[in-house]
């Protein structure tokens, strides 16, 4: 990291509440946690901090209008169009696009208030698919993460509708997501469109079966070897960039990031190893390429 930072921001949108700054320092010896998916360097610090509207905000209430019951609210159609164009995460942008189903989905989050659902599975089923929506809109609409600039106008500078108000991606993570539900498995469910991210699953997350789908999905991106991988013969972790940005939830839950993967590893020597002897983690450099077939430009 280049450097410590400023962890809070010296501005603040009338009525919404100050948003953390990424990419602070630890202060007790510890190595720090890059706390934010894109932005991990003190220039991309000074571009957020100095763009005009560069001061992230979350809501305070939301206010549909006109607004839907949480009973007539349902993800039916975000899973119809993830089944319909995504394959092993790769998603089909320009038929996603072209999808009623994918519109009616994006329409619906805009009349319910999040904060109506009745359960803190519904709450969190929401957001995880708010965000997976509203990050292949993102592409769809021409934003991408792939520079910095694009970091920028991807996941702070493009805010969407959401329970008739404004929210942008980062905040969406950082100010609701993670704070909120203190899930590190949401890690592996939010897919910011990107070649190293988790899989975009072909299904919906269900509030009825919400612990069995986090299980899956933090299995799956622990055991594929694209994302993560170990060298026995030097006692290596090759981890995601992920458990670099947030490290702080991972030890917060277990104490450690290897004590946090053991058990969604499904390699019962590899776990054993990990057991008897210290490994020394690094962290993969993140692929911002699409995951996907890109949209199709008008």
């Amino acid at each position: 990291m280049a450097g410590s930072i400023p962890c809070e921001r010296p501005c603040q949108k009338s009525g919404k509440a100050r948003a953390n700054l990424p990419g602070c320092a630890r202060q007790d010896g510890e190595p720090a946690a890059r706390a934010g998916r894109p932005f991990h360097s003190l220039a991309a610090f000074v571009l957020v901090a100095l763009l005009p509207g560069g001061c992230t905000s979350v809501p305070t209430a939301f206010h549909p209008n006109p607004a839907i019951p949480p009973s007539a609210f349902s993800h039916a159609p975000w899973d119809r169009a993830l089944r319909a164009h995504v394959v092993d995460g790769e998603v089909n942008y320009p038929a996603l696009a072209k999808d009623k189903a994918f519109a009616e989905y994006l329409a619906s989050l805009n009349h319910v208030d999040p904060e109506a659902l009745p359960t803190r599975e519904d709450r969190l089923a929401f957001w995880i698919n708010a965000y997976n929506a509203l990050a292949a809109k993102g592409i769809i609409d021409g934003y991408s993460p792939t520079s910095l600039w694009g970091k920028y106008r991807y996941f702070i500078g493009h805010d969407h509708e959401i329970g008739g108000a404004e929210l942008n991606l980062y905040d969406l993570e950082h100010q609701i997501l993670i704070p909120t539900f203190s899930e590190p498995r949401v890690h592996f469910a939010i897919v910011c469109a990107s070649r190293s991210c988790p899989k975009l699953q072909s299904w919906a997350y269900d509030p009825a079966d919400l612990d069995r789908q986090l299980d899956e999905a933090a299995r799956m991106f622990l055991n594929d070897s694209t994302r993560n991988r170990f060298d026995r013969d030097q006692g290596v972790a090759h981890l995601s960039m992920i458990f670099n940005w947030f490290m702080e939830d991972f030890i917060a839950h277990s104490g450690s990031v290897i004590q946090y993967i053991k058990p969604y590893l499904e390699d019962p020597v590899l776990v054993k190893d990990l057991e008897l002897r210290p490994y020394r983690v690094e962290f993969l450099e993140y692929d911002w390429r699409l995951n996907g077939v890109p949209p199709t430009k008008e």
